[in-house]
């Protein structure tokens, strides 16, 4: 279960909601890595251990930190984010690290992107995926709808910019939402990823509790069987609690009765649908 449907910045308040999801039955939580440090999250490490979970995390870049600027020192902030964003995962134990770190969320050039930004997206994300190897953390880089970012929108071109850096510990993901909007189908993304698939995202058309909305989810989960998909399913939902995301994932009303809807009902909707 993502986390983010709560806060940016897991601390101590939050651990009785974890406890909670782990009752529930989720094998573990994505974590953000917003912001913090490894000692902060060496100590969110100690109670996923006390509860018998794992984790993944999500992170971002903003305008300040963009892979894609043609600002060098923008570029090499990007990369040392990264770094630091990496360095958590190391400290919580988490070995896949996603999210859309390609470029800042929400920010558009107005035009498509370029032969330049591409290249340095790859240049920024193969120095990231070194420094991952080395901390045993696998980078999965996620495509978005074209409405949260212009720079990869779609499976093709997410697999383009993770066949252009060409390196192991950088993989990318499917997102059941994103997919809805920017693909033909559900299948086809998860095929065109299939090589270099490493994390699922499931997230309703509407940001919901999943099985509720439009998602062709019976085509998504035949799909992801037939590939021999056997990673991370993470259900993804936004609401209104933390309002820079809300505004960001343009969520402007309650898309649930309250969050344990989303991931009590979510998750024994999926594991019906995909037996």
């Amino acid at each position: 279960m993502n986390l983010l449907l709560w806060t940016g910045h897991v601390t101590e308040e939050l651990y009785p909601v974890i406890a909670d999801i782990k009752a529930t039955g989720f094998d573990g939580v994505e974590i953000p890595i917003f912001d913090g440090d490894p000692a902060h999250y060496s100590k969110i490490k100690k109670e996923l251990d006390n509860q018998g979970l794992e984790c993944t995390t999500v992170t971002v870049v903003g305008p300040d930190h963009s892979p894609i600027s043609p600002d060098a020192k923008v570029r090499e902030a990007a990369l040392n984010r990264l770094k630091w964003a990496i360095d958590c995962n190391h400290a919580l134990g988490a070995w896949n690290m996603v999210g859309p770190f390609h470029s800042p969320l929400g920010v558009f050039s107005g035009v498509p992107p370029t032969e330049d930004e591409r290249k340095r997206a790859a240049d920024v994300l193969r120095a990231a995926a070194e420094y991952a190897a080395q901390a045993k953390v696998q980078l999965c880089v996620e495509y978005l709808n074209r409405f949260e970012c212009y720079f990869l929108t779609t499976a093709a071109d997410a697999v383009a910019l993770v066949n252009r850096v060409n390196h192991p510990s950088l993989k990318t993901m499917y997102d059941t939402f994103h997919a809805h909007i920017e693909e033909k189908s559900q299948a086809a993304p998860i095929y065109q990823t299939a090589p270099v698939l490493g994390h699922v995202h499931i997230s309703e058309n509407d940001r919901g509790t999943p099985g509720t909305g439009q998602v062709n989810w019976a085509e998504a989960f035949a799909t992801l069987k037939k590939i021999g998909y056997d990673g991370w399913m993470v259900i993804e939902a936004f609401g209104r609690a933390l309002p820079d995301l809300a505004a960001a994932t343009k969520v402007w009303r309650d898309l649930f009765p309250t969050p344990k809807h989303v991931y009590a009902d979510g998750l024994k909707w999926i594991k019906q649908n995909w037996k």
